[in-house]
């Protein structure tokens, strides 16, 4: 049967810069449910939420980069803004038989055209699948096929119909319930919201990055009704971009609060965006709740750029409405070729593979996997205990915008001080924004107040950190007490880091590490080995492992 290969590279509709509206393209090659190559388009042009796939896929193929076989099938992705595309000499073209289905679908029949290197005029089977649905598969790469009787839910900041989709899976047939933009105004709290902008003194173009930013820094406010009421009444001062004063003028009148400028240490500044927090988070539990009820399902899929939410992912969990949920690592677009390779796969009628979540591999100078000597773990622990901050870049990157052992800088997670220097010294990022501990799984049950669950792999959810054991991991806790945890579950999952923690844990009872993405400001997480060097120099770390040897700066 032939490969699939998946294409995530929409253009938008104008030639802004990246990120632009559509960002985080991304490609993937699959056959017979197994991902062969895939990569986020970021880690090879090192430019961050990277939009412009149109300029290096013939690259990609002519260097054989991406290695295609004789015959292959196509899918392509869609988004809100496009459904077409053109390689920048036009030596690949695709554009969908129909316009933005509605319901979502996956559209048989396209044009598509490959005209270089061993491709002729080929034009294999193409399909275009709606940005939805590739969301939505994005799960099976990770967790499998779905389960029987579930709750398939995508939301994002925009797809190709609307931001927020449902479908149900029951006797292995799919059947959307609803696709529709209701849900923008929550999504656009983190990606276009003129008031959250100018609180954290970002430009309309960083809508990428904003997501994580408030929701880290809505932690340090409270939530309140009045404010609530206020921000409602006011349509979230969604367009103030140029009109800041409205803002000022409508505090002090409401509030008795006197504004000029936007300061992140300000109390009040703080309980506007724990209020977007806490409205985003109750609607949505809501919403998931609703359709939880109407549909009667037992499992929860849910991917999308919103589903890096973790304190709503969190909510969601610890309600039991649902008898698991899961979310794949590469919830957002970043994630949307290995979607729809695993749509067109299931299609074919072939079993989609649970895979690592270490598949960003073109491009990438390390091998998958490698032996390291018994001793490295030694000599990397002796660091640590001194302080020391460590770098590690091996085998293959992780799927997502989240490092999670391969493309990770290390520390000791018990030290505030230490957890300052790597966040803000060394990769320069904003006071309040929270570091994250890696641990093992046996830890995290003794340290939080929540059960365990599987999405802590991933990263994907916070934890309240018992009382008697934050002083042990104070660099991590952040100010609400809990910690978003990525926990170690089985040595196969990650040998190095499995044992490195094995080793802590055993001969000196330390509980976790600090375990922060391996980029500096602005660029995305590394690469390749020379990658890894050069960031690690110009951050000034202490150390740095690549393919499993420890290199002392």
């Amino acid at each position: 049967m032939k490969p699939t290969l998946a294409i995530y590279g929409i253009k938008d509709r104008s030639n802004y810069e990246f990120p632009g509206f559509v960002h985080d393209h991304n490609i993937c090659l699959m056959q017979n449910g197994k991902v062969l190559q895939y990569a986020q388009l970021e880690r090879i042009t090192r430019k961050k939420y990277d939009n412009t796939l149109e300029n290096y896929l013939e690259e990609c193929l002519e260097s054989n980069l991406l290695c295609l076989p004789d015959e292959f099938d196509v899918v392509f992705v869609n988004s809100f803004e496009a459904n077409a595309f053109v390689s920048k000499n036009g030596k690949i073209k695709f554009e969908s038989a129909k316009l933005f289905p509605n319901p979502p679908e996956m559209v048989p029949n396209c044009f598509c055209r490959f005209n270089l290197g061993k491709f002729k005029n080929y034009e294999p089977n193409a399909y275009m699948l709606s940005h939805e649905l590739a969301h939505i598969f994005s799960n099976l790469p990770f967790h499998g096929m779905f389960k029987e009787n579930s709750l398939l839910v995508h939301f994002d900041g925009g797809a190709s119909v609307g931001n927020f989709s449902a479908f149900t899976f029951k006797n292995n047939k799919l059947e959307v319930v609803e696709a529709h933009w209701d849900m923008a105004h929550l999504s656009k709290f983190f990606n276009d919201n003129a008031l959250n902008f100018a609180i954290l003194g970002a430009k309309p173009g960083e809508h990428t990055s904003v997501p994580g930013k408030l929701m880290g820094f809505a932690s340090f406010g409270t939530f309140s009704h009045e404010i609530e009421t206020w921000l409602v009444r006011n349509e979230y001062f969604k367009d103030i971009w140029n009109d800041y004063e409205r803002f000022f003028v409508s505090a002090k009148s409401q509030f008795g609060i006197e504004l000029s400028e936007f300061d992140t240490k300000n109390p009040f500044l703080q309980d506007i965006a724990a209020t977007f927090q806490k409205i985003f988070e109750n609607q949505t539990f809501a919403k998931i709740s609703e359709l939880q009820k109407s549909t009667q399902t037992d499992y929860l899929y849910y991917s999308g750029g919103s589903a890096l939410n973790i304190v709503t992912n969190s909510k969601i969990v610890e309600s039991g409405i649902f008898n698991d949920v899961f979310i794949p690592p590469a919830c957002n677009d970043s994630g949307l070729s290995l979607g729809a390779a695993a749509f067109l796969e299931w299609k074919k009628g072939n079993k989609i593979q649970k895979h690592s979540l270490y598949l960003n591999n073109i491009a990438c100078d390390l091998p998958e996997k490698s032996d390291f000597d018994p001793n490295l773990i030694e000599q990397v622990a002796t660091l640590l205990l001194e302080n020391k901050i460590v770098a590690v870049a091996n085998g293959f990157g992780e799927a997502g915008p989240r490092a999670l052992g391969n493309r990770s800088i290390l520390a000791l997670a018990n030290n505030a001080e230490l957890a300052k220097k790597v966040s803000m010294d060394c990769k320069q990022r904003e006071w309040y924004r929270p570091i994250a501990p890696i641990m093992l799984k046996s830890v995290a049950h003794k340290v939080t107040k929540q059960n365990y669950h599987h999405l802590a792999k991933y990263m994907l959810l916070d934890f309240e950190i018992l009382p008697e054991f934050q002083d042990k991991l104070q660099g991590v806790i952040h100010v609400n007490g809990t910690a978003r945890i990525q926990a170690v579950e089985v040595r196969e999952d990650n040998p190095f880091m499995f044992d490195l923690l094995t080793y802590l844990w055993e001969k000196h009872h330390t509980f976790a590490l600090i375990n922060t993405s391996f980029n500096g400001k602005s660029e995305p997480i590394v690469h390749t080995a020379q990658q890894a060097l050069e960031s690690a120099k110009r951050m000034k770390l202490d150390a740095v492992i690549i393919d499993n040897k420890l290199k002392m700066l």
